[in-house]
């Protein structure tokens, strides 16, 4: 557009064609050079390259022309072409992407040029005025240059910050939902997963506050049809696992369960829960299968033969007892805390008792489940009812599954010879760690690693190449975007007083504009009105001498003073306009970087409410911290943790499945309600050292002397025992809060409670679905103090009842039971009366 300003005014003026024939002939070839710069920019990998090579042509150009125009045209006069020169240094600072330093050896280079080419045809008094601008031109420029360095590393570093924080938060999204989905199914884990977020975040409408308003808690239970469920034992391992060490327990445990896992995917079961050595699956979960049946008791079979090659190897006297019946089942999570997925019907009731009536290294069926094969295995009479009660009762009849002779046995098992001499438990650990298990979270790492599952994340790389690129856009739209005004002919003069808007990098736009524009009219007004007759006169006194009877069109002062303003005017225009633009892109980025750290902040709590929620606190540390490796088991000996085994057994009763209860769901709403307002203790500061472990069926078990605070008191001899006492409390107050319930919903449930304490050991198992559980012979007793126990009371040890005796408590003698697997026993029933009347009294207040 100047060019052909420019242009217009020589063509006006034919009479002085001939001394523009320079500018004819160098400005097209200034203009093509500059438009083939402009295509090979477009190139990337040119322009990488070739970066500051294009910015040293346009640069030479400029001084090339300026050059061009002080030796034609006219007298070379002191002013002459000044301010095309120091139009030269602001394009330098500003428009070219020049590093600092470069950037001040050219504008030096240009501005000390010029003064030295007039100083050979002029004195260089008459040039001072020159010297000052143009070290008034190079501090405007170097400051506007060091502002807008300043500015872009400001953008640099909030976009390395946005991209960190992105990657971050792809991490912690994907860590989460690994997480989930290692807790629970992906049909539950959804809904469940938008509920957290609402909790973390808050209601945020009206909408939400009114679904809050339900008096009910969220059930998260569904009915599937068509089904098969499988109950396994192992036989033997209780009398082995009191010969363990902690770490040996735990690790025998995770590699055990890891083959079963290994097992149950291969023939398309789902884990469901590990209770102590007890484990199982469903198939036909959440996806209906045909053959779920027959996945059952393949992986029965599978099972028996890997346990058959534990035996054979290690000589430890370990076995498999097998149950397997097909039907229906309720599956989801109840309750509030450490949500663990299981399934209820009467169905499932019926495949326990299958695996309590098998025999050990057979596949015990029913009926139901021979029918769903279809013949595909040859069976035995089962006769189940003679070994267990239950079958008897309900005329169930039983088949045992023939293993085929010609059945694979499972690859993976390598045989490991050891001596005999060996402990059974060492025997067994060895041989098991040929199986290579996958240790609790092993697809989980830890954020600070970036890791996925191609391996580790190059994030140096991965931050370069994205704000590479975005400097890269960065300098395109500083440099070339103006560089645009440079691929046409400039004539420029500038007012210095115009340049220094162009440090107020933070002034909003319409601003400087307003700035500028009444700074060209006055200048022009000046120039073309009130003082243009000392224009035109000292013009006719500088040439007088000459031949030449007036200046040409590059050197008319007026002239070309009106159109160095008006396009000097417009390139400050377009730089305070890019200027305001990166000023809006960083108050983005800043704004951006924001919400995704509170983003990321709320992952960070989802993850955290997760794994708490599956672990105990003190264990979670252990796996969210910054030196955990995938390496570590997770094992804990504790000397004194007091176990408590609570059950609702009026609940089996209730239990009914029928079109009315929409076949047994609204039974299980009710004791969806029982637990979670069990759960609800646990948040009460008097019981925050109660531990929940898990929930079986109607059953509720916890335990104290879990956490570190509670190790602690150990050492001091008057606190040794309260957390036993802080679990008797916490059994009286579950009493009370079922009387509540029971009012509520008119019914007569009853708590049966089990309590004892010992020697327990601690861990956490399986790579698929981690699982806290605790092991050991007080937890096995504490089970048979509930299973023995009487409605309504609570039932302990002579052990613990000596215990709760020094802290107050008053026990009364049972006598002498007999106990599965203990023998005789004496336990005593806890006085509840005065404790639990005073436990109403506070949960009513």
């Amino acid at each position: 557009f100047i060019i052909i300003i420019i242009l217009l005014f020589i063509s006006i003026c034919p009479q002085d064609i001939e001394d523009h024939v320079a500018f004819l002939i160098t400005v097209p070839t200034a203009l093509a050079i500059f438009f083939a710069i402009f295509i090979l920019v477009c190139v990337e990998s040119l322009f990488r390259k070739l970066l500051h090579v294009f910015s040293l042509v346009v640069w030479a150009c400029l001084v090339a022309m300026g050059y061009l125009f002080m030796c034609f045209g006219g007298i070379i006069s002191p002013w002459d072409q000044v301010s095309f020169f120091l139009f030269i240094i602001f394009v330098v600072y500003t428009m070219l992407p020049f590093r600092m330093r470069d950037a001040v050896i050219a504008s030096v280079l240009t501005s000390s040029s010029h003064t030295i080419v007039l100083s050979v045809y002029l004195s260089t008094t008459t040039i001072l005025a020159n010297v000052i601008i143009f070290i008034c031109g190079n501090l405007a420029g170097a400051y506007h240059k060091h502002l807008m360095e300043l500015a872009l590393q400001q953008t640099y570093q909030d976009t390395c910050n946005c991209i960190k924080s992105r990657i971050k938060l792809e991490f912690e999204k994907r860590q989460q939902e690994r997480l989930l989905l290692s807790l629970l199914p992906a049909h539950i884990a959804m809904e469940m997963k938008a509920e957290i977020i609402q909790r973390l975040q808050g209601p945020k409408s009206g909408y939400c506050q009114l679904e809050n308003t339900n008096n009910f808690h969220n059930l998260y239970v569904k009915r599937h049809t068509n089904v098969s469920i499988l109950y396994a034992d192992i036989v033997g391992f209780t009398r082995l696992a009191s010969d363990c060490s902690p770490g040996e327990l735990v690790h025998m445990l995770n590699e055990l369960f890891g083959k079963f896992d290994q097992i149950a995917k291969e023939n398309d079961c789902m884990r469901i829960k590990i209770l102590g050595d007890c484990y199982y699956c469903v198939s036909g979960l959440p996806i209906s299968l045909p053959n779920h049946a027959k996945n059952c008791v393949k992986m029965g079979l599978d099972m028996c033969e890997a346990i058959k090659k534990v035996r054979d190897a290690t000589g430890v006297d370990i076995n498999m007892r097998v149950g397997v019946h097909s039907g229906n089942v309720l599956c989801g999570v109840i309750g509030l805390q450490k949500w663990q997925y299981d399934v209820w019907s009467h169905d499932v009731t019926l495949a326990n008792h299958m695996e309590a009536g098998g025999v050990p290294g057979r596949v015990h069926i029913s009926s139901v489940t021979m029918e769903h094969l279809n013949g595909a295995y040859k069976v035995e009479e089962g006769n189940g009812h003679i070994r267990d009660p239950y079958l008897k009762e309900h005329n169930i009849g039983t088949h045992l599954v023939i293993n085929p002779k010609h059945q694979r046995i499972c690859s993976g098992l390598v045989s490991v010879s050891v001596s005999s001499k060996m402990r059974a438990s060492v025997r067994m650990t060895r041989y098991l760690e040929s199986w290579g298990a996958a240790k609790p979270f092993a697809h989980l790492h830890h954020r600070d690693s970036m890791t996925t599952e191609n391996g580790k994340i190059n994030t140096q790389s991965f931050l370069w190449e994205k704000t590479g690129s975005f400097v890269q856009m960065a300098f395109i739209m500083r440099g070339f975007q103006c560089v645009a005004f440079l691929l046409q002919y400039f004539l420029y003069s500038c007012i210095l007083g115009l340049m220094s808007c162009s440090v107020f990098l933070r002034i909003n736009y319409e601003l400087k504009m307003v700035m500028m524009l009444v700074a060209v009219v006055v200048y022009n007004v000046i120039l073309l009105q009130t003082h243009t007759s000392l224009f035109d006169d000292y013009s006719k006194m500088l040439y007088r001498t000459v031949q030449i009877k007036r200046p040409g069109v590059l050197k008319d002062l007026k002239t070309m003073g009106s159109i160095s303003l008006f396009i000097f005017f417009a390139t400050l225009l377009v730089l305070a306009r890019q200027n305001e633009y990166y000023c809006r892109l960083d108050f983005l980025w800043k704004n951006k970087f924001k919400r995704e750290c509170e983003e990321i902040e709320t992952m960070e709590n989802l993850n955290r409410v997760l794994l708490e929620n599956v672990l105990p606190a003190h264990v979670a540390e252990h796996f969210l911290a910054q030196n955990w490796k995938n390496e570590d088991l997770y094992h804990q000996s504790y000397e004194c943790v007091c176990v408590m085994f609570a059950s609702i057994p009026d609940f089996k009763e209730f239990y009914t499945e029928s079109d009315v209860n929409k076949e047994g769901l609204e039974c299980l709403r009710l004791l969806n309600e029982i637990i979670a307002d069990f759960d609800d203790l646990l948040s009460k500061p008097k019981f925050s050292g109660v531990e929940k472990i898990k929930t079986i069926g109607s059953t509720y078990m916890a335990a104290t002397g879990l956490s570190a605070a509670t190790v602690q008191e150990y050492s001091q001899p008057d606190r040794q025992y309260t957390h036993i006492g802080t679990m008797l409390e916490f059994g009286f107050a579950l009493m009370a809060k079922l009387d509540v319930i029971n009012r509520h919903s008119f019914n007569d449930f009853k708590l049966r409670i089990g309590i004892n304490h010992g020697p327990v050991i601690a861990g956490v198992i399986g790579a698929q679905k981690p699982q806290y559980d605790i092991w050991g012979n007080a937890v096995n007793v504490a089970s048979r103090m509930d299973s023995t126990g009487v409605l309504g009371k609570i039932q302990v040890t002579e052990e613990t009842s000596n215990v709760l005796q020094t802290l107050g408590y008053n026990c009364t003698c049972r006598g002498i039971i007999n106990v599965k697997g203990k023998g005789k026993l004496t336990t005593y029933f806890v006085n509840t009366e005065i404790t639990r009347s005073l436990s109403q009294g506070n949960l009513a207040t």
